[in-house]
């Protein structure tokens, strides 16, 4: 683990930066924002007009003069002062004003297993505009594997996946340290695009925009898996005349557009398996692998997942809020450390 339980321990508060969701967690308290990662913006006057689950239902419904933005782009931090604007508005007044009351505040954050100096850099001045006096970072393979209950500080091997809206990351943990890690490009927003494009490109239809999730609608009952509905209706709007229009569409010709961005998070997994020690895969052919992450509630992706992989797939108990609820375990205490005693000589 790159910071000390002991560091965290002293921390006020943390966030969890994602790309589709900032959630922030209090000591003492618990988690008291979870809410998206949007921000809407009068162009003209520079004002902040919502934020959260508000901005989001403004999304493709905005006049000229509002501009629907997004911070956070795959849990690296885009834009500092509009991330620091928007998370100013999710805590609200009265929470900024008690943690300012903080002798010395201290913040946790959890940044992605890849993300170089400059992400980290941004993430953590944008805590430091919030009133935080130090910033702890906290790989977000580690803080969700602790948040699903895994026993990552012990001598056994955990596999972790954290898909999220943008990328997916893959990990074994073992010793409270990542042993092997590989980073995807693929994530939820990957495979919502993908049946967009076979929409238009087959069927000639636009969907909304981000406000409604294909995945809703395309794959419903068991998903991704032969046994779901032969076949599902989608609204949407025809490309050539505008018109609204509603076609109906085999959810296996679906699954079929979705498997090029799904075969790469396999190989992902694939990758990380090859550079593992082989003591450590022997002990995850019983274990398997834990998904957490907004997209892990996929239909029938752990499914896919099982059949590619041959070893056992679980979805976590609240997934979604996993890295999160690893970082208030991690900022109460409740983690106990693998001492060591030196060999006397």
């Amino acid at each position: 683990m790159s910071v000390s339980l002991e560091q965290l321990r002293r921390c006020h508060f943390a966030v969890d930066l994602g790309a589709a969701r900032t959630r922030v967690y209090v000591k003492g308290t618990g988690l008291v924002v979870d809410q998206p990662s949007v921000a809407a913006v009068n162009v003209r006057s520079g004002s902040l007009i919502a934020v959260g689950d508000f901005a989001e239902q403004m999304t493709g419904r905005t006049p000229d003069y509002i501009r629907v933005v997004r911070p956070v782009s795959g849990g690296t931090v885009v834009d500092i002062d509009m991330a620091q604007r928007m998370l100013r508005h999710l805590m609200g007044d009265k929470l900024r004003r008690a943690l300012r009351r903080k002798a010395r505040l201290r913040a946790a954050a959890c940044t992605p297993h890849d993300a170089d100096p400059l992400a980290q850099r941004a993430t953590i001045e944008t805590l430091l505009g919030l009133g935080a006096r130090r910033v702890e970072l906290v790989d977000t393979l580690i803080a969700a594997a602790v948040g699903c209950g895994l026993p990552v500080e012990r001598p056994e091997a955990t596999m972790i996946m954290v898909c999220g809206a943008a990328a997916t990351q893959v990990a074994v943990l073992s010793l409270g340290s990542i042993v092997t890690a590989q980073r995807v490009p693929v994530g939820g927003e990957a495979v919502d695009q993908a049946i967009v494009q076979y929409l238009r490109h087959t069927h000639e239809l636009m969907l909304p925009s981000q406000s409604v999730r294909p995945l809703q609608l395309a794959l419903s009952g068991n998903g991704l898996t032969p046994q779901g509905p032969p076949e599902t209706e989608i609204n949407g709007r025809d490309v050539a005349t505008g018109l609204p229009r509603t076609v109906r569409v085999r959810t296996s010709a679906v699954r079929e557009a979705i498997q090029t961005p799904l075969t790469a998070v396999l190989d992902g997994i694939g990758k990380v398996l090859r550079a593992c020690p082989p003591d450590l895969v022997a002990d995850l052919a019983d274990r398997g692998i834990i998904m957490v992450g907004g997209s892990a509630l996929l239909p029938g992706f752990d499914q896919m997942v099982r059949e590619g992989t041959g070893m056992p797939v679980l979805i976590a108990e609240r997934p979604d809020v996993c890295a999160a609820r690893g970082l208030g375990e991690m900022l109460e205490g409740r983690i106990e450390p693998l001492v060591l005693d030196p060999l006397a000589a």
